[in-house]
């Protein structure tokens, strides 16, 4: 993990790898979870038997679940102390290239593309998202989330 202190050292992380986190396997009854907390029960993801004889070979993780996972696995990599808030200001890009089936890992990866002052006291920070399946080909979901920080 890497630890920054204010925003002066935030934006030198600008160009930054910081790394990978840990493997979490997506278990069916967290997409359980994930469907019943937004009422998307599509068979795909929550109809076991049904979906052995889908186009998958079993159910799948929803998309926004994998997405949803970044914000945990992005607090392995990185900590920022000396601010006073952090918001969450949206997404440039999200694509989710390969599903990821119920029993696979999936870990982060993250690289720091840019960190530029904002208004109020604060940086705006865009990062480089990568969500890997252990032993796939293609990542489970590439995004380009921004975060503000004020001191």
């Amino acid at each position: 993990m890497i630890t920054v202190n204010g925003l002066d050292e935030l934006k030198a992380l600008a160009g930054r790898d910081l790394g990978h986190s840990s493997w979490v396997e997506i278990t069916q009854e967290r997409v359980n979870a994930f469907a019943d907390a937004t009422g998307d029960h599509q068979w795909i993801h929550v109809d076991v038997e049904r979906a052995r004889t889908g186009p998958f070979g079993g159910t799948i993780a929803h998309g926004y679940l994998t997405l949803a996972l970044v914000i945990p696995l992005f607090g392995e990599l990185l900590e920022i102390t000396g601010i006073t808030m952090g918001i969450n200001y949206g997404l440039d890009k999200v694509r989710f290239p390969s599903p990821v089936r119920v029993g696979a890992k999936i870990r982060l990866a993250a690289r720091v593309d840019s960190v530029q002052d904002v208004p109020g006291n604060g940086v705006q920070m865009v990062l480089d998202f990568t969500v890997e399946i252990d032993g796939a080909d293609k990542p489970a979901c590439v995004a380009r989330p921004v975060y503000r920080q004020y001191a």
